[in-house]
């Protein structure tokens, strides 16, 4: 098969892009900078971007196939209008271009934020689980996301093949910009002051990037698969970076709830900004840090035959990476 992977120099795309060459495929690799393509026989790196339709024409013709992987991460309230743009438009222009080239099916690669997020600890959230708006709502990243699935499932509605992959937080190597792996980095560093109360749930990129290839090849059209390998408190979160890093982990633990959460954080920031410095957090990091991430997988398990690593050989990846 011959497909294009749009951010294929990201952290998912491009362990997509390689799994995909090395099982055969032709694989159209696009990103706005090819410096950082990954190298394959079978990997034709090209440059585009998503919100330019002619390129995406181009790119996506005689393709059988579509992996939506170009996305944003960003926790800065001030990106909304730059991640609604990236998000919401830009995967309107990549369904638009498959829908054109009448390629057989479009993966998407969303977040299972836009599903899993609480404040109860006791909470795991599965595709058929409410959509958290109240929780959604407050953050940027999440609400562009949410609106892209939705692009995405009316799409499907009106006869276009599309598939929704919801990976947790992604973990592992291979994360050349830190947009996922950047709060490992803090931990490394000694740069988080407190254990948040919260919960999280993460997932190794590599596990993700199969889970993609299976949605393809067994998914059902116009739903949903979480992709999560491990539920765990911040807390424990940290104990295993700790056992795995030889760093300790934070003295002090924060008190429960989000407003006392976002207004400490914001005051650090408005304190460190006074005086020339880097806050140790911000606002959105310590409010998202009060939350539960959890979610359940069985459905990718069941329908796709997923599995994934132990979660313990993903922070070790993570850590022996971040160090070298």
């Amino acid at each position: 098969m011959k497909y294009l992977v749009t951010g294929a120099t990201g952290f998912l795309g491009s362990h997509l892009a390689l799994s995909l060459a090395a099982q055969g495929h032709q694989v159209v690799a696009m990103a706005r900078s090819t410096v950082r393509a990954p190298s394959h026989a079978n990997i034709t790196a090209v440059k585009g971007d998503i919100l330019d339709a002619d390129a995406l024409r181009a790119h996506t013709a005689g393709c059988d196939g579509v992996f939506h992987c170009a996305g944003r991460v960003s926790r800065d309230p001030a990106d909304s209008t730059l991640l609604w743009e990236t998000h919401v438009v830009g995967t309107r222009r990549v369904l638009e271009a498959a829908r054109a080239a009448s390629v057989r099916r479009v993966v998407y690669a969303s977040t299972s934020g836009t599903i899993a997020i609480g404040d109860d600890p006791d909470y795991v959230a599965n595709e058929d689980s409410p959509t958290p708006l109240r929780f959604i709502e407050r953050f940027a990243y999440y609400r562009s996301k949410l609106y892209a699935e939705h692009e995405a499932l009316e799409h499907a509605k009106k006869g276009l093949d599309v598939v929704v992959v919801n990976p947790s937080l992604l973990l592992g190597p291979g994360d050349l910009h830190g947009s996922s792996t950047g709060d490992v980095k803090k931990f490394l560093d000694g740069r988080i002051p407190m254990t948040p109360a919260g919960g999280m749930a993460y997932v190794d990129a590599r596990d993700a990037a199969e889970g993609m290839l299976l949605a393809m090849e067994k998914g059902a059209a116009g739903r949903r698969y979480l992709l999560n390998a491990s539920n765990c408190t911040l807390g424990d979160f940290f104990g295993r970076l700790s056992r795995l890093s030889g760093v300790k982990a934070p003295m002090f633990r924060m008190a429960k709830g989000t407003a006392l959460a976002r207004v400490g954080a914001g005051l650090l920031e408005r304190a460190a900004k006074a005086i020339g410095v880097e806050a140790p957090v911000d606002a959105v990091s310590a409010e998202m840090g009060q939350l539960f991430w959890y979610c359940d997988s069985s459905r990718a398990e069941k329908e796709l035959g997923w599995r994934a690593r132990d979660p313990i050989e993903t922070l070790a990846d993570t850590v022996a990476e971040l160090r070298s």
